[in-house]
């Protein structure tokens, strides 16, 4: 099978990438990306040679390079990854980026779906197209979609026109919504990289509000395996919940991290809550256990320790992020089996 995965410069879509080509030594994938500020050809690096891995250099809003993507590959299905993020920038910069890219190149890549009779579209959404969850219970596949910030306002407008491709031009598609993230090549201003980043230069953590805002927690193999499990497994039209049940407020997860790297609790420093900041999240992914078999094989604190371990030892990788070197390096890389569409 031949994957086009949109996105896979990415943290959770180079992860993906590198799933996907030790699980499924079958497979080939294409990876298309138009390296904006949080895809970074490093994380590919250690599969520059891979023969089942091609780079292309493409925007997801262009017809042309979706096109052309398309047509030179075969492509048999596609994972999209792609999208502008998170709620921090889409409050700062304006939603217009933001709906152009998740809205508008989600439009794309189903028209080019279907004009190329691909076997089957995923589109990987987030736990925020729900809004906010009071103090019990958890957001299943059928709680109503109430985005509360722009970010969230156009993942959810994209998971709209995957509905309506599916039901009004009978494209096979699936939906997976995630929780919170964490793992190795996540970029450095997320929230366990900067507190991990942070600590280890014995700088201030900042903690939005009480600190008391709670996430569900999902290692990044164990969503990287539920994507999988769904692409191959799950049922056409229908929309699937992955997430880790572990859901605990954010100061539990500074803390934890402050306890791993023997680092005071006086660092932590609470700064002022940002607009719309839901209160809490939480998933229930019966569906996918039930109805496909996947439920999270990583535990949260063997993986939150295997994960600041990853940031101690590749201390170079996110400094490089940090200072905007890592830029530097696409020239460099940019000739290893990369087809440009621009």
């Amino acid at each position: 099978m031949k994957i086009l995965v949109t996105g896979g410069a990415g943290f959770i879509g180079s992860n993906f990438i590198h799933y996907l080509l030790a699980s499924h030594p079958e497979d080939e994938v294409v990876n298309f990306d138009a390296l904006t500020y949080a895809g970074n050809v490093e994380n590919l690096s250690d599969i520059a040679e891979n023969p089942r891995h091609t780079f292309i250099h493409g925007d997801i809003t262009s017809i042309r390079d979706v096109n052309k993507a398309f047509r030179n590959h075969k492509i048999d299905v596609v994972v999209n990854f792609a999208a502008e993020s998170h709620v921090d920038r889409s409050l700062h910069m304006g939603p217009r980026a933001f709906i152009k890219t998740n809205i508008m190149g989600t439009q794309v890549l189903l028209d080019a779906a279907r004009k190329f009779k691909i076997q089957r579209y995923l589109q990987v959404s987030t736990d925020e197209v729900y809004g906010s969850l009071g103090p019990t219970g958890a957001f299943t596949e059928m709680t109503p979609i109430q985005p509360n910030n722009p970010y969230s306002a156009t993942k959810a407008g994209a998971d709209f026109m995957v509905r309506a491709a599916q039901h009004s031009h009978g494209l096979d598609t699936v939906i997976t919504r995630c929780s919170n993230n964490f793992g190795p090549y996540q970029f450095p201003e997320k929230l366990i990289p900067l507190m991990i980043a942070n600590a280890l230069a014995d700088k201030p953590l900042p903690v939005y509000g009480d600190g008391m805002h709670v996430r569900d927690w999902i290692y990044v193999m164990d969503h990287c395996s539920g994507i999988d499990t769904v692409l191959r497994k799950g049922k056409s039209g229908e929309v699937y919940n992955l997430g880790g049940n572990y859901d605990v407020p954010n100061i539990q997860i500074v803390k934890g991290i402050l306890s791993i790297l023997g680092k005071p609790e006086s660092l932590i420093t609470y700064v002022k809550d940002r607009p719309g900041h839901d209160r809490r999240y939480a998933m229930d992914n019966t569906r996918a256990k039930t109805e496909l078999g996947w439920e999270p094989a990583y535990q949260f604190q063997d993986a939150l320790k295997t994960t600041v371990h990853w940031y101690v030892k590749n201390q170079v990788w996110w400094e490089r992020i940090r200072s905007g070197e890592y830029l530097k390096a696409f020239d460099k890389m940019y000739n290893w089996r990369d087809e440009q569409c621009h």
